[in-house]
């Protein structure tokens, strides 16, 4: 048994109308119609440890199955985070291996750049890396790091990630998120990691304690080694939020 997943079509086509005309959409109030349509209701742990103001960079899991999509947990969150927040998504929905492939990274592509408009999302190219990406993935990061510098307590969640994982499970980062991941943390931003997960029909969000990331990190490490330590703090403090099942590396 799974939860009820719905956009109620009122939302949809008010979306809809916003992508077409190039409006802007408060990201909290479409996420919280989206979320009381959830049925069973949300279950949500450790409460007490959702941020209530900014700065903050939210880390979570990209869980996924078979008619489930990463993008409602991403609703539950928006849901819950009460200050202005955005998140960092991919800039295309990519189909390895399949003939469509070219149609669906160019139309999620135009999609996708539409509703950072509507929602004010920051994009970046997909995962896992592709050569032809490097200079886009450069200016992207350069972005981010703008937005973290010149937006006041701003909130940024994402998926280090970045793609989905067989089985749902916890998985390793690209090579340098951890590096990404450390340059954000030297900015002043508290992480909050958050596991998120079906369990007994009903869709859950776990929070966790904030913690800083510069705090933790083995000091003046080679660079790759550090990138792979801050991975594994970050993800760990994620799969300690998550039941072992979906731990994988990190359990």
């Amino acid at each position: 048994m799974y939860p009820r997943y719905e956009i109620p079509r009122k939302l949809v086509f008010q979306v809809a109308g916003a992508v077409l005309s190039g409006g802007r959409r408060d990201l909290h109030a479409d996420a919280a119609v989206c979320v009381a349509a959830l049925g069973p209701a949300l279950r949500v742990l450790g409460g007490e440890n959702i941020p209530q103001v900014g700065p903050a960079l939210i880390v979570m899991n990209h869980y996924q199955r078979p008619g489930f999509k990463v993008w409602w947990l991403s609703l539950v969150v928006s849901s819950l985070l009460p200050m202005q927040h955005t998140w960092l998504m991919s800039a295309e929905w990519t189909a390895p291996g399949v003939w469509y492939e070219p149609l669906k990274s160019a139309a999620s592509r135009a999609l996708f750049r539409k509703l950072a408009g509507v929602y004010g999302f920051l994009l970046m190219p997909p995962m896992p890396p592709r050569p032809q990406d490097v200079a886009e993935r450069a200016s992207s990061v350069r972005g981010v790091l703008s937005y973290v510098e010149y937006v006041q307590d701003p909130v940024l969640c994402l998926a280090p990630e970045g793609r989905d994982m067989p089985g749902g499970v916890l998985g390793r980062p690209a090579s340098g998120t951890g590096r990404f991941l450390s340059l954000l943390a030297a900015r002043g931003l508290p992480f909050v990691p958050i596991g998120g997960w079906e369990q007994d029909g009903r869709l859950t969000v776990h929070f966790g304690p904030p913690y800083r990331l510069e705090a933790t990190a083995p000091p003046r490490s080679k660079s790759e080694t550090r990138d792979h330590a801050a991975e594994d703090i970050v993800m760990k403090s994620i799969a300690n939020l998550l039941p072992e099942s979906l731990r994988g590396e990190f359990a």
